[in-house]
């Protein structure tokens, strides 16, 4: 019953955490507030998926607004039957919530990728990936943080918004999955009560 109550909320939640995605996403093309590195194209190849601003971003809030939308009572009826009715809206919010599902999980997915690769930096060998091959070693190895002279402080700007980003898209995609089954069990029992008002049962 609980689950079924605050299925509505759910929805509601999505959209800080959509706006937030974006906001924090964008920080990635401007280390330090400059835009310099992002007009010479020296930004890590992860941050050029648009993921953050697409995916956990403009879609996540695409989905929240419609699924909203679906929870009002002035939208309209589909059949003569309201337990009908809110059957087949709870069926479309069932889609909607696997949509969300796919797009926080994918963008949960680069984000740690990208976390683990490590930023594009400028070191003594050159622009490169330097910390690719440590599978992530480096966030521990705060000494080695140094080898990255340009951006300055870039690893820690990497680091903090990557690690957002990911927390972010972990909860969409918590609040998707809550979302999903709320809309799911509320749909079987509708179902059931469908078939019991017309006498099939």
């Amino acid at each position: 019953m609980a689950l079924e109550t605050c299925g509505s909320c759910l929805s509601c939640l999505l959209i800080p955490l959509a706006l937030w995605s974006i906001v924090v996403n964008i920080l990635l093309y401007f280390p330090n507030g400059k835009a310099s590195h992002a007009a010479s194209y020296q930004l890590p190849n992860y941050v050029w998926y648009f993921e953050g601003i697409c995916f956990s971003g403009v879609m996540v809030l695409l989905l929240a607004v419609i699924l909203i939308t679906l929870e009002c009572s002035v939208f309209y009826r589909c059949c003569q039957s309201e337990s009908c009715n809110k059957t087949y809206r709870s069926f479309i919010s069932i889609v909607l919530a696997l949509l969300g599902v796919a797009f926080s999980g994918y963008s949960c997915i680069i984000f740690t990728l990208g976390l683990i690769q490590g930023p594009f930096c400028n070191s003594s060998g050159g622009w490169d990936y330097i910390f690719k091959d440590t599978a992530g070693g480096y966030l521990t190895d705060y000494p080695a943080w140094s080898r990255c002279t340009e951006p300055a402080n870039i690893v820690e700007w990497n680091v903090i918004l990557l690690s957002i980003l990911i927390a972010l898209s972990g909860l969409q995609l918590i609040i998707c999955f809550l979302k999903v089954a709320a809309e799911l069990k509320r749909t079987l029992c509708g179902t059931y009560s469908v078939f019991v008002q017309a006498g099939i049962l």
